[in-house]
């Protein structure tokens, strides 16, 4: 209830109250005080030992492996990239981002592979990823990051802080716990299918033969206000070549990498932009599930690499390339994988600039 009443003259106030007890104030601050400490603690992950936050999260990507102090948690290791993108109008039609409209977009980007080791062997990765950060020329950012996998292997946040606690090597062994990990593709259809394409999709050779998804449902908005579900995908224009078993084993450490500047010192390197239209009833916000082969796809432009550097002085090594950096045109949507991605893409790039800035990331980072 208002202290004040309004008159036609304004506000005056309310007849006079018997005045409140000093305890009964002191008592009511201390409530909101501790009510205050209370959520801050709750939000920071300090209590709910249970609850999903990005501090959880990144701590369990840590434990899966050794640390490497000033790396990015997962996707340790990888190359910087840079080139330009061009829109069409087909994409223009779908949405209203600037993106599709400017003749060409500077493009900033990351190649890398899946883990948290920065100097593992790049063919013994199943995993490869692109990153981009595009900007136009009224100042607005998009940043992706898309995988070679073509869906998630679970459909919820908890389950997939669960799928990545399984991965936890078990101190006895030194690996993880088949039964901890078994337990997860029993209870999850999608970890199994996962599972299926990990041991049969062939391996692609190159980074620029390697198909990326971007696997999370964003929304088109168009000019005219009119809102399309999509997903994405960046298909290359080199002709795929599977990499069989022995070229995985007989290759270098830094194997993809070399093979990249080999085919950059030949001329640009390219992909297409596919868009994938939802229909009614497709999984907007699971990415565990695949739309149909049937669905409508638009190209919406065409990425062209040009260059590449080591991350460790490279301009990709200082950026989150946060899935949720989207222009005017470009909408997220309630997929909760998508807001996970997003948060501990923000923990872990604190954490490692925390690292180089206090100095226990090493002097120069590592060669790739």
């Amino acid at each position: 209830m208002s202290l004040f009443r309004y008159t036609r003259a304004g506000r005056e106030p309310d007849s006079p109250r018997p005045p409140h007890s000093p305890l009964l104030w002191i008592g009511l601050i201390a409530l909101i005080a501790g009510a205050v400490v209370l959520a801050f603690a709750w939000l920071a992950g300090w209590i709910g030992r249970d609850r999903v936050t990005a501090q959880t999260f990144t701590d369990t990507i840590e434990a899966t492996g050794a640390k490497h102090a000033g790396f990015r948690r997962a996707h340790s290791k990888g190359v910087c990239v840079s080139g330009s993108f061009q829109g069409t109008p087909d994409g223009a039609a779908l949405s209203s981002a600037r993106v599709f409209r400017q003749q060409q977009v500077p493009v900033l980007g990351r190649l890398s592979i899946g883990g948290g080791d920065p100097h593992g062997a790049d063919a013994s990765a199943r995993v490869r990823s692109m990153a981009l950060q595009l900007v136009t020329d009224d100042g607005q950012e998009w940043r992706t990051a898309m995988n070679s996998f073509p869906f998630f292997a679970v459909p919820t946040t908890e389950a997939f802080l669960e799928q990545t606690r399984a991965g936890i090597p078990d101190p006895a062994t030194g690996k993880p716990d088949p039964a901890k990990q078994a337990a997860i593709a029993a209870k999850y259809p999608s970890a199994r299918a996962f599972g299926a394409w990990a041991k049969s999709a062939p391996w692609s050779t190159s980074w620029a033969n390697t198909d990326y998804n971007g696997v999370n449902s964003f929304r088109f908005i168009a000019a005219d206000g009119t809102e399309q579900a999509v997903r994405w995908s960046m298909l290359p224009q080199a002709a795929f070549e599977a990499m069989s078993p022995e070229q995985r084993a007989q290759a270098s450490v830094d194997y993809l990498a070399d093979e990249f500047a080999q085919r950059l010192a030949q001329g640009p390197v390219r992909w297409d932009m596919w868009i994938t239209l939802a229909e009614p009833g497709d999984a907007i916000n699971d990415p565990s599930i695949p739309w149909p082969d049937t669905r409508r796809r638009v190209k919406a432009g065409t990425l062209s690499l040009t260059a590449m550097q080591p991350q460790a002085n490279g301009a990709c090594n200082n950026v989150n390339f946060d899935p949720l950096i989207l222009p005017s045109g470009i909408a997220g949507t309630d997929d909760p994988i998508l807001a996970a991605r997003s948060a501990v893409y923000s923990e872990s790039f604190n954490r490692r600039e925390r690292e180089t800035a206090s100095g226990a990331a090493p002097a120069g980072g590592a060669r790739r």
